[in-house]
């Protein structure tokens, strides 16, 4: 008979309970790392829009209403900066589950909105787009609000639609036919750009969710024949892009790439360390829209390069964290959860590379701003929203790791 020893050479003993509780207590509450990371970016982007927007009030677009002079376009977006802190707290406190229960609910009624926007007189027209909703303090931008939306929604139909995912007809068809509805409405704002991300988000999530690989291919393909085509047909788009094959024809650099061909000259001053925070020559009334879809050609000019890449650095550690939580959650078995967070990370990374694509010329000029440095209320808050909901992913899944309840 074999004599059994009470423990193993080499073997750790047994954990007690207190330091059980005290293993778990080291695991943080929620993901510190994010949200100084996200508020780096919102800091950041603010200095730059007040860099950027500085000279505005000599402009006669906006004499009209800059009431505090230089600081107007500051002052507006530190409140979307604090509003959006606020309302991110109010979600971050919702549950996952109730995002799911709500996503297509939420869903019906964005695309309310977005019909909304298309009524005369109620729609607000901002450089002859009709893509925003007045509520006297600030516009409200439906289109943005579908980003997030679309993600939840999404990532709700792939779990509620998972057996049927490799089935064209019940599996496929029915969110193409509301995303193509979305676009419809999209696309006669017009707003092409945000139409672009919400496809990229919707057929990510199914690619993720398990979509048919061959059906996903031949979707692909389909998509870039109708954006080729609606390119194609469009007059302004058209010539938008063959300006921004050649931008530097005489031609092309007086007319549709006129911010192109700025947005590159305030690249090539800036060189490797720029030429000093305020010292943009290009936001001097030479680069449009410097304060918003071209912010990042005034970092490249007053911080360089080296600002740029931090810039890139810090969206790339965002994007990879909400990919490893949206890993995480679906590893325990929160499979809405994880889809919602890797489409948040799909959402960010699209937008993220189309503003950037289009500041250094890489792709046709395109009105989408830059995630959570932009000036602007809607996309901050929203930028915001999503975030939280990528906070809120988090929690839950350090809270289910330690044994928790929900």
């Amino acid at each position: 008979m074999a004599l059994q020893l009470p423990f193993r050479f080499g073997a750790k003993s047994a954990e007690t309970p207190m330091e059980s509780r005290a293993r778990q207590s080291k695991m943080m509450e929620y993901d510190q790392p994010l949200v100084w990371v996200t508020l780096l970016l919102m800091l950041l982007g603010m200095v730059m829009v007040y860099s950027a927007s500085i000279s505005l009030p000599d402009s006669p677009k906006f004499a009209n209403y800059v009431r505090w002079q230089n600081t107007y376009f500051l002052q507006r977006q530190a409140m979307f900066i604090a509003v959006s802190l606020l309302v991110g707290l109010f979600v971050f406190r919702v549950r996952v589950a109730d995002l799911q229960k709500a996503a297509p609910y939420l869903f019906i009624g964005t695309l309310v909105l977005l019909v909304l926007v298309l009524i005369p007189g109620v729609g607000v027209v901002v450089n002859g787009g009709r893509r925003w909703l007045s509520l006297k303090v600030f516009n409200v931008q439906p289109s943005e609000l579908m980003k997030v939306v679309a993600v939840l929604y999404a990532a709700d139909y792939t779990v509620r639609k998972q057996e049927y995912m490799h089935k064209l007809t019940k599996g496929f068809m029915p969110m193409a036919a509301a995303v193509g509805f979305v676009g419809l409405l999209l696309l006669l704002e017009p707003d092409l750009g945000a139409f672009g991300v919400i496809v990229c988000i919707a057929m990510g999530i199914l690619f993720l969710g398990g979509i048919n690989a061959i059906w996903f291919g031949g979707i692909g393909a389909v998509l870039v024949l109708l954006f080729g085509s609606i390119i194609a047909l469009s007059k302004f788009r058209r010539e938008r892009y063959f300006a921004y094959l050649n931008p530097w024809e005489e031609d092309n650099a007086l007319n549709k790439a006129y911010q192109l061909t700025h947005s590159l000259i305030a690249f090539g001053r800036g060189e490797i360390f720029g030429v000093g925070l305020g010292g943009s020559v290009e936001k001097l009334h030479y680069l449009p829209e410097a304060h918003t879809d071209f912010l990042l050609a005034v970092i490249g000019e007053e911080l360089g390069l080296a600002g740029v890449l931090v810039v890139i650095a810090l969206f790339y550690w965002i994007i990879k964290r909400a990919f490893d939580i949206g890993r995480q959650a679906i590893a325990i078995d929160q499979t809405f959860a994880g889809l919602t967070a890797k489409g948040i990370g799909i959402w960010i990374g699209v937008q993220t590379f189309i503003n950037m694509g289009v500041n250094l010329g890489l792709l046709p000029t395109k009105g989408l701003t830059l995630p959570l440095m932009s000036y602007g209320g809607t996309g901050v808050v929203i930028n915001c929203i999503g975030l939280a909901i990528l906070l809120r992913i988090d929690y839950e899944n350090r809270v289910l790791m330690r044994g928790g309840r929900l």
